[in-house]
């Protein structure tokens, strides 16, 4: 184990507008997968041998929802974090050129979900739970309808968010929380 990790894993924070409001594409992981069971997260997974990790974002979004990668704008490379299974996640944000289509691995993708960026900069769907680990204490919860967007995958939001300094009235023109 190297830097606090095991094994090296890159997502893709895939952005797209539907009708003028700007949406993440998030996937509800099966029962069947490995870990993470039932949870929400953004498309990705394992770096193969020396591949590229924007390769690693772009494949892996491809085999779980099937996004070709021409289709995706490659906009930019955010910052490491170390999960709770021991990866170094590496997140790239893209945006998606539309129109187009998902067509989930039955085995890994349960549902593909569309979230509205109001969801994200309206700070009554955030919780924030104090929990221990790794000197973290903040564990974020966005809720979007009956789903709890939560762990690794709402604090890399978060940060997105926090860092691009968005206010509410840039989720859509014209359009509010």
């Amino acid at each position: 184990m190297t830097g606090g990790y095991t094994r090296e894993a890159a997502v893709l924070m895939p952005i797209f507008k539907i009708k003028g409001a700007y949406h993440l594409l998030l996937t509800l992981r099966t029962q069947e997968v490995e870990t993470h069971k039932g949870q929400i997260s953004f498309p990705g997974g394992m770096r193969e041998r020396d591949e590229a990790l924007l390769k690693t974002a772009l494949r892996e979004t491809f085999e779980e929802v099937g996004i070709e990668e021409d289709k995706i704008e490659p906009l930019g490379k955010f910052h490491d974090y170390i999960s709770v299974t021991g990866y170094r996640v590496t997140p790239f944000a893209g945006f998606i050129a539309e129109p187009f289509e998902t067509f989930p691995q039955v085995r890994e993708v349960a549902e593909v979900l569309q979230v509205p960026f109001k969801i994200f900069l309206d700070p009554n769907l955030l919780r924030i739970e104090k929990r221990a680990w790794q000197n973290r204490e903040d564990v974020y919860f966005y809720t979007f309808g009956t789903y709890q967007i939560w762990g690794l995958t709402a604090r890399i939001i978060k940060d997105f968010f926090d860092m691009l300094r968005l206010t509410p009235g840039d989720a859509a023109p014209g359009e509010k929380p």
